[in-house]
């Protein structure tokens, strides 16, 4: 078993696995929105965000203090572009230049790795790349491409988030062993490198054109925002799902980890948070949509085409 950060990502996907089940019970039972009580009112408002959140009237005001505009999600990707851009360049002086990581982040390794798995220093490096590019076109999309309403998150998921990409980043970095020395400038490409990479284009282009098809519904064909009203959309991945850039945002994990070799536990680790993560986000998304509307597809599934 991994332990340290692996152990950290395996305990958060098991919270989030925990929270979807939840959710789904409540949602069985009359008046399952969650509102029957205070705690329960309380995790509801904890797990939603954006659209699936109830209207500020319907809330208890103590529940409408803790909230931050939905549109504060661009600070994710600004955390996230200066922080592993960063680690990217520390990594890539440690893989050509020979420069060693600074005394705090070998000791910090020493710590949450512990005895953990160690991998080759190129493919982390690739991984922490497509983290630095995915985090920098979401930025870039967040400030060009989508349109914001004046949808809410509760302060508690806008603190975790801002911590996410901090901490994934990190666990890149810490599949490394730092006390080795790397010096010199080879590149070995493997098969798993050439796989992983297509597949993150593949995915990302997709996620790109969802959100794109998202952002439209709010525009005129001339670009000018005209709506902040909800609509159904249509085309690309839309077609099968209710959340189909939730869906690129697994393929894109997945994507990570084939470019790590497969192996690495503790990234699948990850990639089984981001699968709970992002299906309890598609669950409430895919509710919102058939209850709004009454000609909402019937075919279309919450997540993952055909089966969930």
């Amino acid at each position: 078993m991994p332990a340290g950060l692996g152990a950290a990502w395996a305990l958060l996907a098991a919270a989030f696995l925990a929270a979807l089940l939840l959710h789904r019970a409540q949602a069985r039972r009359p008046g399952g929105d969650g509102g029957g009580g205070t705690a329960s009112g309380l995790f509801q408002d904890l797990i939603r965000y954006g659209k699936t959140k109830s209207g500020g009237g319907q809330r208890p005001a103590w529940l409408r203090r803790c909230q931050v505009p939905k549109r504060w999600f661009t600070h994710f990707y600004i955390i996230s572009v200066l922080w592993n851009g960063f680690l990217l360049i520390e990594l890539f002086q440690a893989k050509f230049l020979g420069a060693a990581l600074p005394p705090w982040m070998q000791h910090l390794h020493s710590i949450l790795l512990w005895g953990g798995e160690n991998y080759e220093h190129f493919s982390a490096l690739l991984v922490l790349l497509l983290l630095w590019l995915h985090s920098f076109r979401r930025l870039a999309e967040c400030l060009c491409t989508s349109v914001f309403s004046n949808g809410v998150i509760h302060v508690v998921q806008y603190c975790f988030g801002l911590g996410y990409y901090i901490v994934l980043g990190t666990t890149v970095l810490w599949q490394v062993p730092i006390n080795v020395s790397v010096t010199g400038h080879s590149m070995q490409i493997c098969w798993y490198h050439v796989v992983g990479i297509v597949v993150y284009i593949w995915a990302s282009l997709h996620q790109h054109r969802c959100l794109v098809i998202l952002a439209n519904l709010r525009k005129s064909k001339s670009g000018k925002v005209v709506s902040l009203t909800h609509s159904i959309p249509f085309g690309d991945w839309f077609e099968r799902v209710s959340c189909p850039h939730y869906f690129a945002e697994l393929l894109i994990y997945v994507s990570m980890a084939i470019t790590l070799g497969l192996d690495n536990v503790t990234w699948w680790f990850v990639v089984t948070y981001v699968l709970f993560n992002q299906a309890l986000v598609a669950v409430l998304c895919h509710e919102f949509y058939q209850k709004k509307f009454t000609s909402y597809p019937k075919h279309r599934k919450a997540f993952i085409p055909f089966v969930f």
